[in-house]
């Protein structure tokens, strides 16, 4: 299971880049696209870095952080959403990133349940 969401994010990585390389290429959405993919990117490093973590906390910890980098990929794909109304893309994306969310959030609460330190 673990693997398979590590190979998700990254799948999400790529079609989010594929995405940005289809954007207007004015100030505007040059920097929203860096915060999209900076959190979108995010996601998969910080899962990765948790299964390579020592402890259950590290792997917990990291985690989180990739549980926030998927909160702030939805509000940025969100924007995209509302400023590009002609680009059914962009709710595929938003769809997956809400199935990350979920799939990460019941992975730290099943985790915490086990927690034992």
């Amino acid at each position: 299971m673990r693997s398979q969401i590590k190979y998700r994010c990254y799948e999400f990585s790529l079609k989010i880049i594929n995405f940005l390389e289809t954007t207007p290429s004015n100030y505007i959405y040059k920097t929203l696209g860096a915060q999209l993919l900076r959190s979108a990117t995010s996601i998969g490093a910080n899962i990765t870095e948790a299964q390579a973590g020592r402890t259950k906390r590290d792997f917990i910890n990291y985690y989180h952080i990739a549980l926030k980098s998927s909160n702030e990929t939805k509000y940025w794909l969100a924007i995209f959403k509302e400023k590009l109304k002609q680009n059914n893309n962009i709710s595929n994306l938003l769809n997956e990133s809400l199935e990350i969310s979920k799939i990460i959030g019941a992975s730290l609460i099943t985790l915490k349940r086990q927690r034992t330190f």
